[in-house]
């Protein structure tokens, strides 16, 4: 009798338990965000944490979603689409909506499964086309495309160094090989000329003097490469201690204060195409002090992971629900103020607005670079 009672005793406590937490999830609204929070590239994930958080702090002070406190739960991927994968299967279970991911294999390993569970995914960072050109209505992005900033860093190319011969590099994945591509296709198709090399390196790097010789062989004046941060800084280091001139370019990957400090005198003169300067827009100024009074310097995708976060919890409070699917219909129906101004989605879950330029290493620092600068002279080829 007492063994039974035990057991009645013990199914009651589970079941008021089970009960309690039900009640809870019912006040909260969980957000998820997935970035790589430990490796090399733990820095970015955090800056985009930080954005996140910042988000969702004034949505909260504000009352939340319809009164509810909306939670965030972070998903470490190591920058891994294998990682990524197992981020997205913990979050499926739990988000209303999630952040991320940062890299774009990573949210491409993991948007099949959000798009399954119908869980809204809208990336801050993740610039590959295929992400929103799959077709899944709960998949968005913030920021531009590889074919749009591979475009554009070939245009810049033609107009200010007439006559270059071109090496291409990337990095094997899916990020870097796709915007390698893009500019290679776009030089090509306006210059009616081939590229003077094109190769790849491993994200270990081991093998980045062997491609430098053959660049070096090939007599480019022009480096683009396709990949991240680390693999920039190690692959125009060994361009510059083989005396290679030739004037390195890259995109968004290498828009970051820590290829500045990883590559330095090497990386003087180095162009990357990023967005126009954050920090200037009128409609910015409040994030980006309430951000800096917080967190300290912006990251590079530091705003773009506040304006994800913003446009998920504003589809929640849009549709009145936190059902992914009706959450996902309100995003591509809306426009909602961001710090970019406002945004509104295409039919692919892109946004219709998302420019690029060219910045200049200089002194150590980003510069951006006027568009109406005057064109400079082809640069000189390899020495040594």
């Amino acid at each position: 009798m007492r063994k039974r009672t035990r057991i009645l005793l013990g199914a009651l406590g589970a079941l008021a338990l089970l009960l309690g937490l039900l009640a809870c999830a019912d006040k909260q609204v969980v957000l998820g965000v997935a970035a790589p929070l430990s490796g090399e590239q733990a820095k970015s994930g955090q800056d985009v944490v930080n954005g996140v958080q910042l988000a969702v702090d004034e949505w909260n002070a504000r009352g939340g979603i319809k009164g509810k406190k909306i939670v965030l739960l972070t998903g470490d991927d190591k920058g891994d689409p294998d990682q990524a994968l197992l981020v997205a299967r913990n979050f499926t279970k739990k988000a209303k909506a999630v952040i991320g991911h940062y890299n774009s294999p990573c949210t491409l390993a993991a948007i099949e499964l959000y798009s399954k569970d119908k869980v809204p995914m809208i990336t801050p960072s993740s610039t590959n086309p295929d992400v929103t050109d799959r077709g899944y209505l709960t998949v968005f992005r913030v920021c531009g495309r590889d074919d749009q900033q591979g475009r554009s860093a070939a245009t810049f190319v033609v107009d200010h160094f007439p006559g270059a011969k071109v090496a291409v590099i990337h990095d094997k994945s899916s990020y870097g090989q796709d915007l390698a591509n893009e500019f290679l296709k776009n030089f090509e198709f306006l210059t009616k000329t081939q590229s003077a090399f094109y190769g790849s390196i491993e994200r270990t790097g081991v093998d980045i003097p062997s491609v430098v010789e053959k660049v070096k062989e090939s007599g480019a004046t022009v480096v683009y490469f396709g990949g991240l941060w680390p693999q920039g800084a190690d692959l125009v280091k060994e361009m510059r201690q083989k005396g290679l001139t030739a004037t390195f370019v890259s995109g968004d990957g290498c828009y970051d204060p820590q290829f500045l400090k990883a590559a330095g005198a090497a990386g003087e003169g180095t162009l990357v195409t990023f967005i126009p300067d954050q920090e200037k827009l009128p409609t910015a100024k409040a994030a980006v002090a309430a951000y800096k009074a917080k967190y300290g310097n912006l990251g590079p995708y530091s705003l773009y992971a506040y304006t994800a976060a913003v446009v998920a919890l504003t589809g929640m409070e849009k549709a009145g629900t936190t059902d992914g699917v009706e959450v996902a219909r309100t995003l591509h129906k809306i426009e909602v103020e961001t710090p970019f101004g406002r945004l509104k989605f295409d039919e692919k879950g892109d946004p219709q607005q998302s420019p690029y330029v060219m910045w200049k290493v200089e002194g150590g620092k980003y510069v951006e670079v006027p568009m109406d600068a005057p064109p400079a002279q082809a640069p000189a080829g390899p020495t040594g």
